[in-house]
């Protein structure tokens, strides 16, 4: 996946390129190492900045910056390019989200965001039992459809902008996961104790992990990388 966006941002040696939502800070390491890159990479999770601090840099870089996005201070036409692997679903404001990416993106700059997708046009049967539970249980403000983020990006400034549907390639993987949890349950006591008596509340995942499975199975979820061009 790393790879196939690195492609698509037309990645190389010294470029600046920001890394929207790093996690633990393992894509931005590998556009490092891979690409020499020069990263930087945002989470807002104490947790997830204090672990990539705690891996091997290259000099700082990548450079590891606790801060949101959608207040992140970068001057206008800093990166070369910018980056968000399933980052941009979490954030509560989405036409800033696109904006801020415009905004920090130099001319001839490239926005490559993977993201998870609503259906279009999707019915009250599957925003009621699969999405809108999807959303609250993985604390997600809301998903979008392919439609609607090709609108965010052109009102943005992007042009042009390009879609890739992933889903057939994804949804193997929530299968694969599934499949995985139910031999975990079967074999781990601990885990049955914690998801039928337990009262942590990280246990609704449990749930969230069938109903991604049957959000894919039906079409309800589906799964694309975009390709924005600053002009």
């Amino acid at each position: 996946m790393v790879a196939l966006i690195a492609r698509k941002a037309e990645i190389q040696s010294g470029q600046r390129v920001c890394d929207v939502g790093c996690g633990y800070g393992a894509t931005a390491r590998l556009l490092v190492q891979e690409y020499g890159s020069l990263v930087t990479a945002l989470t807002i999770s104490k947790v997830q900045h204090d672990y990539a601090l705690r891996m091997p840099s290259n000099g700082g870089n990548p450079n590891y910056i606790l801060r949101d996005w959608l207040k992140n201070s970068f001057p206008d036409r800093f990166f070369d390019a910018v980056l968000s692997i399933e980052s941009s679903e979490h954030m509560q404001d989405k036409p800033r989200f696109f904006r801020e990416a415009f905004r920090t993106l130099r001319g001839g700059g490239r926005l490559v965001v993977s993201s998870w997708l609503a259906r279009e046009n999707s019915k009250d049967w599957e925003v009621r039992f699969l999405l809108e539970p999807i959303c609250r249980e993985g604390r997600l403000p809301g998903l979008a459809s392919e439609r609607e983020y090709f609108q965010l990006l052109q009102e943005a400034g992007f042009s042009p902008v390009h879609f890739q549907d992933l889903t057939l390639e994804v949804k193997k993987t929530w299968s694969i996961c599934l499949m995985r949890g139910i031999r975990e349950f079967a074999r781990n006591r601990d885990l049955r104790h914690l998801i039928l008596r337990g009262a942590s509340s990280e246990k609704v995942f449990a749930k969230t992990l069938f109903r991604i499975w049957a959000a894919y199975k039906t079409g309800s979820l589906r799964y694309g990388i975009f390709t924005a061009l600053r002009a």
